[in-house]
């Protein structure tokens, strides 16, 4: 019976016959999802069988009948109360989109119902517009559309894929979804217009602007929205000694030169404190040229470590600022830290001779700083002596007699007396004494240049 059912249709199909067919069915589906085919009969027909085939519907074309209520990737359910029955199609690829037929067996002609399938690939757009912003700012997302569409639902959500943008809209033209979310619409500009407020890095990615249509696929623009981090126009560590000065620089944008300037210190940029005050070991100077500022710390104490804010908006516009750490050390502290770590690990032995190491290399340079700094004093004394020094050493070395020595001694006590200086000399003092020592007696060119004589 149903070949010749089948038969007779294919006949009624090539004569263009529309005696058993029941209107068209326009359906739009997405690649990967699934689509419902919804198909109604007449009242009497509740117990016959329904089914869905495709194309020429031939015995071969037929994909599901009831009873049965899942085949492959096709499934069925007949609801006799509102006498409708379904078959859903899941997993929809491009093949898939063409001509199908909801068909209801009965002796002689079925009764068939066309339906027309397009499937779409699941994913938006050609074109999609870039849009950046702050956290903790605001953005507003513009949408156009077409005139046809002007009184139907519009709304926003993220991601790529159209098929879920509905069920997952953040906002929406007759509901609000999410707070931060409100969507306006402009119906004589044709342009829908969502506005996110309270930015945060997580609100960066891609989102939808849809808009509702009577035939179930929807039309979508793509916007790619970058949300930046907050502050800066640049982000440093700064570190510096105990008792030493520091410099911190703060940029700012040319356009801001005429600005106020300030430089606060606290955790939260909401919540810091000014720092160049009257009388205060922070002073701002402003570099116009650099299109910067410089903030000079005098005298760094170790509680000057922490977080800074220096700026020239004090809108506080996101991007206007520096954030800089500071960092404070103290030689001292460090040197014991030094000492501490080689203590605890001596009895490991493993990390010791680095330890030592850099404690040797940091006492050596702080040694040497001393002796630079003493011997500025008495440079320039010691290098106007050091020729008569020089020719008194060679003088020891070249007379070896103890007359001479003696003669040496002599021209020693009248310097001394030339100098003011009336203190006997020890008889029994060695006459070959260190002459070295004269350096220190000598106290006048005059008699430099009678000693050479």
């Amino acid at each position: 019976m149903w070949s010749l059912q089948s038969q007779l249709f294919v006949l009624c199909i090539s004569v263009s016959c529309v005696a058993g067919a029941a209107g068209l069915i326009l359906l739009f589906g997405y690649e990967g999802r699934h689509i419902n085919v919804s198909c109604s009969y007449a009242h009497g027909y509740e117990s016959y069988e329904k089914y869905l085939c495709k194309g020429d519907c031939g015995n071969s074309d037929v994909l599901i009948m009831t009873p049965e209520t899942k085949k492959n990737k096709y499934s069925i359910h007949d609801d006799k109360m509102t006498r409708v029955f379904t078959a859903t199609i899941s997993d929809l690829l491009l093949m898939d989109a063409g001509k199908y037929w909801c068909g209801v067996s009965r002796d002689g002609t079925d009764i068939y119902t066309e339906v027309k399938l397009e499937v779409k690939p699941d994913s938006c757009c050609d074109n999609v517009i870039q849009i950046q912003s702050y956290e903790e700012g605001s953005v507003s997302i513009r949408c156009p559309y077409e005139s046809e569409n002007r009184n139907n639902r519009k709304y926003l959500c993220k991601g790529t894929q159209p098929s879920m943008c509905l069920q997952r809209a953040l906002s929406t033209s007759d509901s609000k979804a999410n707070t931060r979310f409100t969507l306006t619409d402009d119906k004589l500009a044709r342009m829908f217009t969502v506005t996110v407020t309270a930015l945060t890095l997580k609100d960066s990615g891609s989102y939808l602007c849809g808009v509702h249509t009577n035939t179930g696929l929807d039309v979508f623009s793509a916007v790619e929205l970058e949300v930046k981090e907050w502050c800066c126009v640049k982000s440093k560590h700064v570190s510096g000694i105990v008792g030493n000065p520091v410099t911190l620089q703060c940029p700012y944008p040319a356009q801001h030169v005429d600005n106020r300037k300030f430089v606060c210190k606290g955790d939260e940029r909401n919540n810091c404190t000014n720092v160049v005050t009257i009388a205060s070991r922070f002073t701002l100077q402003d570099d116009i040229s650099l299109h910067s500022f410089l903030v000079t710390v005098a005298q760094l104490e170790a509680g000057d470590a922490g977080t800074y804010w220096c700026g020239s908006d004090s809108r506080w516009g996101a991007g206007n600022y520096t954030n800089i750490h500071l960092s404070v050390v103290s030689l001292s502290n460090t040197i014991v830290a030094i000492t501490a770590a080689a203590n605890s690990t001596l009895l490991k032995g493993a990390a010791l001779p680095l330890i030592l190491t850099a404690a040797t290399a940091l006492l050596v340079l702080i040694v040497a700083l001393v002796i630079v700094y003493k011997c500025k004093g008495a440079e320039v004394f010691t290098d106007r002596n050091k020729p008569e020094a020089e020719e008194v050493m060679q003088a020891a070395d070249i007379y070896g007699n103890q007359e001479v020595a003696m003669f040496s001694k002599r021209k020693i006590s009248q310097q001394q007396r030339a100098c003011g200086h009336y203190d006997d000399v020890d008889s029994d003092q060695p006459d070959y004494e260190n002459f070295t020592k004269t350096e220190e007696i000598y106290c006048n060119e005059s008699f430099h240049e009678a000693t050479k004589r």
